[in-house]
């Protein structure tokens, strides 16, 4: 008789935005005639840019003749791609990444979630709290952590990094010391950015004590204070200690076409002298079957000058709707933080109201839908996640709903 892996017994009910979906659902049929706005999950609206467009449409011809066909992609990714990436996100801004320390994906969130397998199941785990679940609910399928504790909402044998409005939701050095460390900068949920200074001394801590930084940059190109880095090899000695994984969902809008890619440097080793290169170029090649072809054509057409405008025009209109959405909640008295360096807006719940009494809230009385913080961790509670990528119009008619809530 088969069996399962009783890891997965542990997780706690079903996906957090997959909860939201169902529960929308079921006041949409109670309500047929309600007008949603969707301010909760983090997914883009504006159209794909004309540069990309036009990149995939010549890709696709090139699929349609014999001459330019293309069938299965490199394992690590299409060179034209990668070398973009190198020249653009990492030596234009004097960072040491090299085109063969580059693997093309189909997203952060998988790579996220996959990453874990190259490590050992006795690796001790850092997460912030709040956090984004992936990182938390792959390391307890893995089987790296124990039972989940209702009394803490913690799983035991992970450690949790408070992410508190009084260390401006960027946590402090862990007290026990972790192999792995989760980062996501700027935050998801929290919107929170981090100063160069916060992010090297998490480099020397790694390096100290052996760890390896899982650096999520997902949102990098929402930065707009010059002294917040854009990524972790902007510090000094990250090469031999950190793993960042980057996304074209939010900075290309390719939610709904898939694109990412993750940097593991040759300098990073294990303490038996195992380049975790090699690995996850093993494990890369065995399990992954590469981007499509077309879909990397478009991801080189991100860095052309005439997408690096175009797209810079549609970063600038999401936060446009942040600073909409800050500045609304702000004059209707509410507490609010991020929606600067990024597109998420973190508001504490008013009249002492849960996460989710918040949510049920906000859905049933004035049709919008949100994000509850206690879906990202313990200390989320009390609080809950507004997103920037709404239209504009939506985005109007949420804050003029809200503040006459």
């Amino acid at each position: 008789m088969f069996t399962i892996n009783d890891n997965y017994l542990k997780l706690q009910g079903s996906y957090l935005f997959s909860n939201i979906a169902k529960k929308v659902a079921a006041f949409q049929e109670r309500n047929p005639g309600a007008e949603i706005i969707r301010l909760g999950i983090g997914d883009v609206t504006q159209p794909l840019a004309p540069a990309i467009i036009e990149a995939l449409h010549k890709a696709v011809d090139e699929m349609g003749n014999a001459a330019t066909f293309h069938g299965y992609a490199p394992d690590k990714g299409y060179e034209f791609l990668r070398h973009a990436i190198v020249e653009n996100d990492y030596k234009a801004r004097g960072c040491e990444v090299y085109e063969d320390e580059i693997f093309v994906s189909d997203g952060a969130k998988c790579d996220c979630g996959n990453i874990q397998e190259i490590f050992g199941l006795n690796n001790k785990v850092a997460v912030c709290d709040p956090v984004y679940p992936v990182y938390v609910d792959s390391n307890v399928m893995a089987g790296r952590t124990g039972l989940y504790n209702p009394t803490n909402e913690n799983y035991d044998g992970v450690i949790y990094m408070p992410c508190l409005s009084q260390n401006n939701f960027v946590p402090e050095l862990p007290k026990e010391e972790p192999d792995l460390i989760y980062l996501c900068f700027p935050n998801n949920p929290t919107g929170a950015g981090i100063s160069k200074e916060n992010l090297q001394r998490f480099v020397d801590y790694a390096r100290k004590i052996g760890a390896v930084i899982l650096y999520d940059a997902a949102y990098e190109a929402y930065i707009s204070d010059p002294d917040m880095p854009h990524s972790i090899y902007e510090c000094e000695g990250a090469r031999e200690c950190a793993i960042e994984l980057r996304s074209f969902s939010k900075n290309a809008g390719f939610t709904g076409v898939r694109l990412g890619y993750t940097v593991v440097p040759k300098d990073l080793k294990s303490s038996e002298g195992v380049k975790l290169n090699d690995l996850w170029a093993r494990r890369h090649g065995t399990k992954y079957n590469g981007a499509p072809y077309i879909v990397q054509r478009a991801g080189e057409a991100v860095y052309s000058p005439e997408g690096k405008a175009q797209l810079k025009t549609q970063i600038d209109y999401y936060m446009k709707n942040a600073k909409t959405i800050l500045q609304g909640l702000k004059d209707a008295g509410y507490t609010v933080y991020g929606g600067e360096n990024a597109p998420y807006i973190w508001l504490k719940t008013p009249d002492s109201m849960n996460s989710w009494e918040f949510f049920d809230h906000l859905l049933s009385t004035v049709n919008i839908v949100g994000t509850p913080g206690s879906g990202f961790g313990a200390h989320g509670e009390g609080y809950f996640r507004l997103t920037a990528f709404g239209t504009y119009e939506n985005t109007l008619k949420a804050i003029e709903r809200i503040t006459k809530m």
